[in-house]
């Protein structure tokens, strides 16, 4: 059982798994996802309404090519509920770049965005020898500030900001301006 996995099974009862490698929690399984997975991640990223939504191809790819850094919580049908995606950094392989966290509104407040990020830290630490999460918060996105920095804090780890990417970076669109992108730094990540 990894440390997110106790973390998790004293707060909510015994941990049983479905298949190797896919912790069940309650009414979910989380698990490595699946090309087939791709659609359903598009549609929980689109009703999410606040993150920057990608093609379709994309999360099709992020299935096929960042499974290993990656994570879906199933229901009790199989069918996706929440993903986290990430990548470790090609000139930083000690950072996981976690790029989306969302959640079925149908299934938001259940801790299941803790629960996919702290079994994804215990792959990643554990396999690929990561040390470090990295992400980008826009500054209106309190739900994710809150996430991350409770996170962080369940690790004992430290959480450092500052902006990645200036609003202006981002190309017009219309009316509305992109607001910038802050770097949330959170180090060190172990593996027990």
């Amino acid at each position: 059982m990894t440390a997110a996995q106790a973390d998790l099974a004293g707060a909510s009862g015994e941990f049983t798994s479905a298949s190797p490698g896919a912790p069940s929690q309650g009414s979910f399984v989380i698990d490595t996802p699946r090309v087939e997975d791709g659609a359903a991640i598009w549609r929980i990223a689109r009703d999410s309404e606040v993150l920057d939504l990608n093609s379709s191809y994309s999360y099709l790819l992020w299935c096929r090519d960042f499974a290993a850094t990656s994570v879906v919580a199933r229901d009790t049908a199989g069918e996706p509920m929440g993903f986290v995606t990430g990548y470790v950094r090609p000139q930083r392989p000690d950072v996981l770049v976690v790029w989306q966290v969302a959640v079925d509104d149908a299934h938001r407040g259940k801790g299941i965005a803790g629960a996919l990020l702290d079994e994804l830290t215990a792959r990643v630490t554990g396999e690929l020898g990561v040390t470090a999460l990295e992400t980008t918060v826009t500054p209106d996105n309190v739900p994710s500030d809150r996430m991350f920095t409770a996170y962080a804090a369940r690790r004992g780890a430290a959480l450092d900001r500052e902006v990645l990417f200036a609003g202006g970076l981002f190309p017009e669109d219309g009316d509305t301006a992109h607001a910038p992108e802050v770097l949330y730094r959170i180090t060190p990540l172990t593996s027990g």
